[in-house]
């Protein structure tokens, strides 16, 4: 009785409420009003046509539905409802579902209009419940999703594909797993809605944003009918979770690859740090002709970024030029463009990409400072920043790591203190464990390790591994294993899996003389199953091939040309006076298997290779994983001397730039 005398209630309001508009001047269905001519223009008062025209019913809701679709107000949409009280199709399921389709699209509150206008209905079918269960989801409001869902089942009302599609976001949003399996279950024993390709995609993006990448694996092998969205989403959920294997697997057996599947592909690659795949998988693209757009340009950008290839940079510009979309024309790509020029070892070409574009922002003035930066530009990245202020574009968090980052690689330490001092009083920018970071490494590195340390004392904020990682990279340079150990010690319980920590503190202890505290640490690697990262690094030979060497490794097809290429270097370098530094060498062996070690360093062979293979008037660029140790500084500072070239080294944490027997770091690094 409760339940009757509340409908026969809400339909008075309803009637009275229509009547109210039908009286209206304003009313898009006023009395003056019976005519709305279809060619006049889209507002719904001028799109009906007299209902004695038309005919037929179906007819009438073709047009109201094209009326629906004009609204974009809830006034119009309300309108709209009026006149279907007045022609009595109030009980419309199929033109209510689309009413309330739109007053979702208008951000109307589910509880509130909506769900009058769902109430109000005696007969609801399978597609109103949807729409009202679909407008809860999209508003956020979830556990009323499936509520609604519950009362559709014991109302004896059967789900559509398009409910399921909307519960099983609701378990996407939340990362409802379980929920989500329980639906699963209902799709299969609820008339076979898991073969639907609609609700098998949406299954598949449940399974995979929840982390149940095999779960969604299955739901795609058991899929009658499969499209491009399909076979795309598990791309992208392997690239995610790291099975590039599997990701390209599935893209070859792809039918018809679209840009969107490239795309998932390319950007796999490269955010797994597989940027040769990446490059190579953009070829493949190209030769398919394949459009590009500016997702997968960034993609590429930052594999190219990656390599240091300045063969690849120069493709991808040209690239995204043939585009439309180079740096001229966005500055998304722009800001990339630079970055990846800085990261292959050419600053001069990343500022003519800043330089000519129309429109720049935080991101691309961030970029070239960071590569200013990099290569040791540390007055220009400085005045760059001051340039940026001056032109009203506000810095943020990045902009101030690019900055002090800058200072730091030069040993500006008052410059640093006068900016970090500025970030949150002039800027509002409130310092966080990053720049903290950078305050450390440039007062580490300028020698002032009992100040670095008060600083990490006194942080407002907690300390994560990079702020004492710096402190500890500060003692290796000064050789203080005191502060070291405490660093250390912070950095395996935040990092205890971090190889490289260990291996730093050992090599400070090797360098003081304490072997054995280097047994000691060497003997906790092995207990933890730590193993060492191989020492490489990478250079490009003259058609633009990439080789890699190893430590120690003399595999290469060329290994007796380069070994020997290398002897002659040295003997002319030692007539110059050069001799070797073995503190390089972290083992407690005789000096002569020191030099034997000295001479395989990976950056030493790839210079070898650089000087058989490439051009005299081009630079040799080396890309190294770990920090170049001093013994391999000196010589490529005498091998440019003596060679005449120009030799670009990308270590691990910036870039060296050796030129007639200096250094673009001077020495301070």
């Amino acid at each position: 009785m409760l339940v009757l005398s509340a409908k026969k209630d809400l339909n008075c309001v309803m009637v009275a409420f229509s009547r109210k508009l039908c009286t209206s001047r304003s009313s898009i269905f006023s009395p003056r009003s019976h005519y709305l001519h279809h060619q006049q223009e889209s507002h719904p008062i001028q799109t009906f046509i007299p209902f004695s025209q038309l005919q037929r019913k179906k007819l009438l809701e073709s047009r109201l539905i094209s009326i629906l679709h004009g609204c974009n107000e809830l006034t119009q949409i309300k309108q709209v409802h009026a006149h279907l009280f007045r022609i009595g199709l109030d009980q419309s399921c199929f033109l209510l579902t689309k009413l309330l389709r739109m007053l979702t699209k208008v951000e109307v509150p589910m509880d509130s209009y909506p769900r009058l206008v769902f109430e109000q209905v005696d007969q609801r079918n399978p597609f109103l419940w949807t729409a009202l269960i679909r407008g809860y989801t999209l508003l956020g409001s979830y556990s009323q999703s499936f509520l609604l869902y519950n009362c559709m089942r014991r109302e004896g009302t059967s789900p559509v594909s398009f409910t399921f599609s909307a519960l099983l976001k609701v378990c996407t949003a939340s990362l409802h797993v379980d929920l989500g399996r329980q639906l699963h279950a209902q799709t299969i024993c609820l008339g076979g809605f898991d073969s639907d390709l609609y609700v098998g995609n949406t299954l598949i993006d449940m399974y995979v944003k929840c982390g149940s990448v095999d779960c969604g694996r299955r739901v795609f092998d058991e899929m009658p009918e499969k499209d491009v969205i399909s076979w795309t989403s598990l791309i992208v959920a392997y690239a995610k979770s790291g099975d590039m294997e599997a990701a390209a697997c599935l893209f070859d057996g792809l039918p018809v690859k679209d840009m969107v599947a490239w795309t998932a592909v390319v950007t796999g690659y490269a955010k797994n740090a597989r940027p040769r795949e990446a490059l190579d998988f953009f070829e493949r693209m190209q030769e398919a002709g394949v459009r590009t757009d500016e997702v997968t340009l960034i993609g590429v950008i930052s594999a190219c970024a990656q390599l240091g290839a300045a063969k690849y940079a120069s493709w991808v510009q040209n690239v995204a030029e043939q585009s439309g979309l180079g740096a001229t024309k966005t500055v998304v790509v722009g800001s990339a463009l630079i970055d990846m020029f800085s990261k292959c070892g050419n600053v001069e070409d990343a500022y003519k990409v800043f330089a000519s574009m129309n429109e720049k922002n935080v991101f691309s003035y961030s970029s070239m400072i960071l590569g200013f930066a990099m290569h040791g530009h540390a007055s220009a990245a400085v005045q760059l920043f001051h340039d940026m202020v001056k032109t009203e574009t506000v810095p943020n968090g990045v902009t101030f790591i690019a900055v002090l980052t800058a200072c730091s690689h030069a040993g500006m330490v008052e410059e640093g203190r006068r900016l970090f001092a500025n970030m949150e009083k002039c800027y509002g920018v409130t310092p966080n464990a990053d720049h903290y970071a950078c305050m450390v490494d440039l007062l580490g590195r300028a020698g002032r390790l009992e100040e670095a340390f008060e600083l990490v004392k006194s942080m407002s904020t907690e300390a994560h591994g990079g702020v004492w990682g710096a402190l500890l990279g500060a003692c290796r340079i000064h050789g203080n294993p005191d502060i070291a150990e405490i660093a250390a010690n912070h950095l395996f319980e935040l990092e205890p899996e971090h190889i490289g920590n260990y291996v730093l503190l050992s090599n400070i202890y090797a360098s003081a003389g304490r072997w054995d505290d280097v047994l000691r640490i060497r003997k906790l690697m092995r207990m933890k199953g730590l193993k060492k990262n191989p020492a490489c690094s990478w250079v490009e030979a003259k058609k633009g091939e990439v080789h890699k060497f190893f430590a120690g490794d003399m595999t290469h097809p060329r290994s007796s040309e380069i070994k020997q290429t290398l002897e002659d270097l040295l003997s002319r370098l030692e007539v110059l006076g050069y001799q070797p530094i073995l503190s390089s060498v972290v083992y407690d062996v005789k000096d002569e298997v020191k030099k034997r070690l000295l001479m395989t360093h990976s950056e030493k062979l790839a210079l070898a290779f650089g000087l058989l293979t490439t051009d005299a008037d081009c630079p040799i660029v080396i890309v190294k994983n770990i920090r170049i140790c001093e013994d391999c500084h000196l010589v490529m500072c005498g091998a440019s001397e003596i060679t005449g070239r120009i030799i670009i080294i990308r270590d691990s944490t910036r870039f060296h730039h050796f030129r007639n027997g200096k250094c673009s770091c001077g020495n301070f690094w």
